[in-house]
């Protein structure tokens, strides 16, 4: 069977965390909720912390959620997220995209969030979530687009930085470009009834650009793509120390804007 063949770039360092513990249903998977049953049986791949699995499994209280990770460290956290929620429909498992361990059939929704930007082979994952989707269910996929990301202020720092994560994920194995193909990834999987969308997250606020800024100006210099940046020969540590300030740079602007574009699809088998 297919195995993943990618490093995920980001790691579990506590800036990522920022970010992925902020994630709800609401802010990244809107598309979908107007799909859901109460009764549905969810799988939530790479579901890192559970704060989207949890609300999942709160909008389905007569179903149950699965989440699955290919990083068995972070599903303590999925386990405390949902455990603290009083949540008594959802479990978790470590599991790897190209090759789940599920029969056929077995979900009414298979959901991946910021997936399969990170994956070896997106099109071998979608076949994948198709096999295990029950007939009538729904395939539903969310991904980030760094290169159609765009902020004002424009320091210089930040082209270096879209350049170097876009090199530094693309040797990890990944597409950090994923939006814009998923369309075409889902065709390629065998997947016919594609409702394709796209959607924002923005940032501007003076609370959402200190968020936004300190958390990606302490991911470029503290976490495992800092690391890898570094060890490939990608950056140097003090390039990466520059990005990092460029960051902190654009957060104390008062005009500041940041947006990041999302493709999602909505397949029904």
């Amino acid at each position: 069977m297919p195995k993943e063949t990618a490093v995920y770039t980001h790691g579990h360092h506590e800036s990522v965390l920022r970010s992925h513990t902020w994630r709800t249903a609401e802010n990244s998977a809107a598309y979908l909720l107007g799909s859901l049953k109460p009764h549905m049986r969810i799988l939530d791949i790479g579901c890192g912390p559970g704060t989207i699995t949890a609300d999942l499994a709160a909008l389905v209280p007569d179903g149950h959620v699965t989440g699955v990770d290919h990083a068995p460290g972070i599903l303590d956290q999925a386990r405390a997220t949902a455990a603290g929620r009083g949540l008594d429909n959802v479990d978790f498992a470590v599991a790897d995209v190209h090759a789940l361990d599920y029969p056929d059939d077995s979900f009414c929704v298979v959901h991946a969030h910021q997936v399969l930007q990170h994956v070896g082979d997106p099109v071998q994952a979608l076949r994948e979530m198709r096999r295990v989707c029950r007939p009538g269910g729904f395939i539903a996929v969310r991904d980030s687009d760094y290169s159609a990301m765009a902020w004002h202020p424009w320091p210089a720092g930040l082209d270096d930085w879209l350049d170097l994560y876009l090199r530094v994920a693309r040797a990890n194995g990944g597409e950090p470009d994923a939006g814009r193909r998923l369309k075409s990834w889902a065709l390629r999987a065998g997947l016919t009834d594609i409702t394709a969308t796209s959607s924002t997250w923005c940032f501007s606020s003076a609370d959402e650009r200190a968020w936004w800024s300190g958390l990606w100006a302490d991911r470029t210099t503290a976490s495992a793509y800092a690391d890898r940046a570094v060890e490939s020969g990608h950056a140097t540590a003090g390039q990466l120390a520059a990005i990092s300030e460029a960051w902190r740079e654009w957060g104390r602007q008062e005009d500041a804007w940041f947006s990041v574009l999302h493709g999602e699809i909505l397949c029904r088998k």
